[in-house]
């Protein structure tokens, strides 16, 4: 039996149930919304209620209003981001901001994931990665700081070629990573980085990288927005 009911407030359970159809393709990109009249009637809900469900799925970008026509899907679908480890900058593709470099005593979590001793530090690079000029991911990449110290990864500048190239200059080529994946409610920073729409949630990517011999050189920490952001993984099921 279930142990809960959903206790959220109507507009959301709507604005969820409208948001499962659309990422389903039962409501395809260019479709027109039921009336208002309709949708009231079909989830039981006032007039304000329809509007503030709305409200919310035009600001997270599933929803655009036509004046004199209506509510429609939006016209664009989902924007997937490969699960790499790096992508090249290209004019209307990706771009990186660097924000910081700083030397720190890492979170635990990297810490154990790094391996490293408990007075050891890293080397942290936080990065803002847009999509044709939208953020699309914050990430933090910490590094041992006896690897990373007088090298590109610790540097204030962009890395020509990314860590993968700085790291395979060092002698310790990534050679496969593991992902975590979970997801939470942004900080406040987050927030404002990324330009997220209220309460939408967030996608945390915790990713290890190693190195020859499993020897782990590269955590990092990546957030995206949960809205029309899906993310892509290929395994060769042949080669595993």
């Amino acid at each position: 039996m279930p142990r809960r009911t959903d206790s959220r407030p109507l507009h959301q359970q709507v604005a969820a149930a409208l948001r499962a159809q659309i990422m389903a393709g039962e409501l395809a990109s260019g479709t027109q919304l039921p009336s208002t009249a309709q949708l009231v009637e079909t989830y039981s809900a006032s007039n304000p209620t329809i509007q503030k469900a709305l409200a919310l799925l035009k600001d997270e970008g599933y929803l655009r209003s036509h004046p004199g026509k209506g509510v429609y899907v939006r016209d664009r679908e989902s924007f997937v981001v490969e699960a790499g480890n790096y992508f090249a900058p290209s004019a209307r593709g990706y771009s990186y901001q660097l924000l910081d470099v700083a030397e720190v005593n890492p979170p635990a979590d990297v810490a154990a994931a790094l391996g490293l001793g408990d007075r050891e530090r890293a080397v942290v690079r936080h990065r803002l990665m847009s999509h044709d000029g939208e953020p699309v991911e914050l990430s933090h990449s910490y590094y041992p700081a006896r690897l990373a110290i007088g090298t590109p990864l610790a540097g204030k500048g962009k890395i020509r070629g990314g860590a993968p190239q700085a790291l395979a200059d060092l002698g310790s080529p990534q050679r496969r990573f593991t992902d975590r994946l979970s997801v939470r409610q942004p900080t406040p920073d987050e927030v404002q980085l990324l330009d997220l729409p209220a309460e939408v949630p967030v996608i945390r990517q915790f990713r290890v990288i190693y190195t020859d011999d499993d020897r782990p050189v590269e955590t990092t920490v990546m957030v995206k927005g949960g809205h029309l952001y899906e993310l892509l993984y290929r395994v060769d099921l042949a080669a595993s």
